[in-house]
């Protein structure tokens, strides 16, 4: 029988407190939950070793300005999907 801290919608749940996990946002006990479940769990403690490198590796990427032409595109993009998905568009 499966326990309650490896039942997959419990890892679901311990997955959506990884970011306030790493940024220290979690209160004690949950915290401390939270730590236990990883402990037991091979795959919570792969998702969170994951996510650390994943914010990491992002820390280091340059600040670069996205160029013009691309900005522009994405913003017609983006306003033109928005329009397709209002209110008309769900009447289809």
């Amino acid at each position: 029988m499966v326990s309650d801290e490896h039942d997959p919608k419990h890892c679901v749940a311990m997955f959506e407190k990884l970011s306030e996990y790493i940024d220290g946002e979690l209160d004690e006990l949950t915290r401390r939950q939270l730590e236990t479940h990883i402990d037991g769990c091979v795959s919570c403690k792969y998702c969170l070793a994951t996510l650390k490198k994943t914010i990491k590796l992002c820390k280091q990427l340059a600040d670069d300005p996205v160029p013009e032409a691309f900005h522009l595109k994405l913003k017609e993009m983006l306003l033109q999907n928005m329009s397709d998905s209002g209110p008309r568009a769900q009447k289809r």
